[in-house]
């Protein structure tokens, strides 16, 4: 499939897929949608718990731009984050060249970041930094069999009008399945049919201001244990 590098409303770039009419991310802005989505509402939520260690999954690890505002965001604080990544299509070493999200997030320590993100091998625990372990599991969606292993999921897969099987109840079963108690997913779908088949699993999900160009986002999450 042809893929080709766009530049966004902030400045940063994406992949855009013209046989299917889509991005990696939003043409509003790459790196403001990914802060909003998966920051604000997701790591900060669970930052708040104030957990020395924090378990991420992200499905989709697509350009690594979650990845790098997720170091980005916890390079300075007393947390360690054990991030695991899915993707069963990696980009390409002249795409990851391509992007500029390393410059356009203004860190003088990200271009070396981005570069030992991808350079990562699959399958494998790397230690990007000292608070910052990454493990890129190159597989399908539907192949994740962890139980109740992450604090924190980002669902980034390709939106439900071109990839609607991604969206299923099955693979929400499969994300609520993988979460702990009291943990949380977020994604910048909104769709009433997403919301629908994570609420018929067990989530419980809130309707959120989306990124800009988006309306609603949601974020869904699986309750805790001692729930009275």
């Amino acid at each position: 499939m042809k893929r080709e590098i766009i530049k966004t409303a902030d400045g940063s770039t994406s992949i855009h897929l013209p046989e299917w009419n889509e991005q990696y991310h939003s043409k509003h802005g790459a790196i403001r949608e990914a802060k909003h989505v998966f920051i604000e509402t997701g790591l900060k939520k669970i930052l708040e718990n104030d957990q020395p260690e924090i378990s991420i999954l992200e499905i989709g690890f697509g350009t690594g731009l979650n990845a790098l505002v997720t170091w980005q965001e916890v390079k300075d604080r007393k947390v360690i984050i054990h991030y695991a990544a899915v993707e069963a299509y990696p980009i390409s070493s002249a795409e990851i060249q391509a992007l500029n999200f390393a410059s356009e997030i203004n860190d003088e320590n990200a271009g070396n970041i981005y570069k030992s993100l991808h350079n990562s091998p699959w399958d494998s625990k790397q230690n990007i930094t000292v608070n910052f372990q990454l493990t890129k599991q190159k597989k399908f969606f539907q192949d994740i069999e962890e139980k109740e292993e992450f604090n924190l999921i980002y669902f980034d897969a390709f939106g439900p009008r071109v990839q609607p099987e991604l969206w299923t109840e099955i693979i929400f079963k499969k994300m609520y399945d993988s979460l702990r108690p009291g943990g949380i997913l977020v994604t910048y779908s909104a769709k009433g049919s997403v919301r629908r088949s994570m609420q018929d699993v067990g989530f419980e999900v809130e309707r959120l201001p989306g990124p800009p160009g988006k309306r609603e986002m949601l974020r869904a999450g699986k309750p805790s244990l001692n729930r009275s």
